[in-house]
């Protein structure tokens, strides 16, 4: 699928210098949005016979084959991007879903996953407020931009996993590089004087309404912390590791080593993404080679499909928390405790 790119002030080179992406514009790129349905950005299929559709007319057109037997919805439920935080994201948060419906006139929220790729020695996040912070300490913090005052500063490196509830505060970066998934949206109230699409300055009284705003959705409890992630059998020479699950998504991880194939069914659609080198995916009717930092979308169709590695691959879903989060791990012999480290308890 074609594929939005976000050129933010905060971006930098690593998605293409580190990952090996191919094709990207000269200059500093902040985000690559591998699957999106944001209106505006709606992803297009870049080959076959569907090819220049959009993801919102195949999610209306044929809901069940692509998303799963049961959806029913407007829009495709999944967000991805790579994302090079070079420099520090703004200090932000996105709405839950009653505060989105309520506030922005939105469907849904945006709760969102960053999975650690790379990270520099000693790098960080903000994660949520400090106990004892209440709304008018932390309006004067923010106003100030004394973060450090108000916001947990915790510890970030690769191969942790954050699951981020809407409402929660947050913010990582510099020298970061991050896979995202989250609820397809993109509303955000930020705490910033600039504006991180140019960095252009953000008026006094506007930044003022700005951190009100942000303030009416945030969520006082919510404070993430990263996760190792739980380990679950694949095959022989794999790794397979679940990052994180809750209600609106789940990501794994795959590691496989060189010329291990591993098949497959899938009766959801799942994104495809690969962080290491060339993978080599067969279906019934398809072959195709997974180049560096691309992704695919499989539809619950699709149902079988083999990966030959070498391969580190991020597999995002809409899980039944049942049937592919709960019942696997348990059976792998992780205690009932370490199922909810894994995202929303």
């Amino acid at each position: 699928m074609s594929t939005p790119i976000a050129a933010h002030v905060f971006g930098g080179r690593a998605i293409a210098d580190r990952l090996g992406r191919r094709g990207l514009p000269d200059g500093p790129v902040a985000e690559t949005w591998e699957v999106s349905d944001v209106d505006g950005n709606s992803a297009e299929v870049a080959e076959g016979q569907l090819a220049g559709r959009t993801l919102r007319q195949l999610t209306a057109d044929h809901p069940e084959e692509l998303v799963g037997r049961g959806w029913r919805g407007r829009i495709f439920p999944l967000l991805t991007k790579f994302i090079d935080a070079a420099g520090m994201l703004p200090v932000h948060l996105h709405a839950d879903d009653t505060t989105a419906q309520r506030l922005e006139g939105q469907p849904n929220g945006k709760t969102e996953a960053w999975h650690i790729l790379d990270a520099a020695p000693g790098a960080t996040a903000y994660l949520g407020v400090q106990d004892g912070v209440d709304r008018a300490t932390l309006r004067a913090a923010l106003l100030d931009e004394d973060f450090d005052a108000v916001l947990r500063t915790l510890p970030i490196r690769p191969g942790d996993t954050i699951y981020v509830p809407g409402g929660t505060l947050h913010s990582f970066g510099p020298a970061t590089l991050v896979y995202e998934i989250e609820q397809t949206s993109d509303i955000q109230q930020h705490a910033m004087p600039w504006n991180m699409e140019d960095g252009s300055l953000v008026p006094p009284d506007q930044r003022r309404a700005n951190i009100d705003r942000l303030l009416d959705e945030w969520n006082p409890q919510a404070r993430p912390t990263p996760t190792p992630g739980l380990r679950l059998p694949l095959a022989e020479d794999c790794d397979r590791l679940l990052c994180c699950a809750g209600p609106y998504f789940a990501l794994e991880r795959w590691r496989l080593a060189a010329e291990t194939v591993v098949q497959r069914s899938f009766d959801q659609a799942v994104i495809v993404s690969n962080a290491g080198a060339p993978a080599r995916l067969d279906t019934e009717n398809w072959t195709g080679e997974l180049g560096r930092a691309e992704s695919l979308l499989l539809p619950a169709a699709l149902e079988d499909i083999s990966f030959t590695g070498s391969a580190d691959l991020l597999l995002g879903y809409l899980p039944d928390l049942a049937r592919d989060i709960q019942q696997p791990l348990l059976e792998a012999g992780h205690p009932p405790e370490a199922l909810a480290t894994l995202g929303a308890g």
